[in-house]
C-alpha cells in the first residue's frame, strides 16, 4: 500500500517535473524525474528512521562516551601534573632546608674542629715548653754538678801543681 502511494505520487510529481523539464529545456540538463528516484527517496527516509535508533544513536553515544573519557582522562593527567609540581617544589623547598641545616652542622663542626685543634696545639706547647723546662732544669743540674766535680778537681789539680812547683823549688 505504501508503494502504490508512492507510485502514485511519484506520477503526479513526474508529470509536473516533465513540464518543468521542458520549459528549462532551452539552456540546461534535462531532469527526469521518474519513480526510481522517489522510491530511492522513501527507502532512504524509511532508512533513516529505522537506522536513526538501531545504529545512528548508539555510536553517537559511544563517541560522546569516547569525548567524556578522553575529557575525564585530560582532566585526570591535569590534576596529576599539578600534584607533581606541587610535590616537586615541595621536594626542592625540604632539599633546600636540608642542605641549609647540613651547612649549619658542617660549619659547627668545623668551628668545634678548630676549638679542639686550638686546645690540642696549646696541650702540644704546655707539655714541649714543660718539656724544655725540665731539660733545662736537668741540664742546669748536670752543669751545676759538673762545675762543683771540676771545682774539686781543680782544687786538686792546683794543689798538685803547687806541690810540684813547691817540689821543685825545694830540690
Amino acid at each position: 500500500m505504501l508503494l502504490d502511494l508512492a507510485f502514485a505520487t511519484s506520477a503526479t510529481t513526474a508529470s509536473t517535473l516533465e513540464g518543468a523539464t521542458r520549459a528549462m529545456a532551452g539552456g540546461g540538463v534535462p531532469l527526469d524525474f521518474d519513480r526510481s528516484v522517489l522510491l530511492q527517496i522513501v527507502v532512504f527516509a524509511v532508512l533513516i528512521v529505522v537506522l536513526k535508533p538501531l545504529l545512528f544513536d548508539p555510536v553517537l553515544k559511544v563517541f560522546a562516551l569516547r569525548e567524556e573519557r578522553t575529557e575525564g582522562a585530560r582532566a585526570t593527567a591535569r590534576e596529576l601534573q599539578e600534584k607533581a609540581g606541587e610535590l616537586l617544589r615541595k621536594y626542592e623547598k625540604e632539599l633546600e632546608r636540608v642542605q641549609q641545616v647540613a651547612a649549619e652542622e658542617r660549619e659547627i663542626l668545623r668551628s668545634e674542629t678548630t676549638k679542639l685543634e686550638a686546645e690540642i696545639l696549646r696541650e702540644a706547647r704546655d707539655v714541649t715548653t714543660r718539656i724544655a723546662s725540665d731539660g733545662r732544669k736537668k741540664i742546669e743540674a748536670e752543669v751545676n754538678s759538673i762545675r762543683v766535680a771540676v771545682g774539686a778537681e781543680s782544687e786538686k789539680v792546683a794543689q798538685m801543681i803547687v806541690d810540684r812547683v813547691v817540689g821543685q823549688g825545694v830540690n
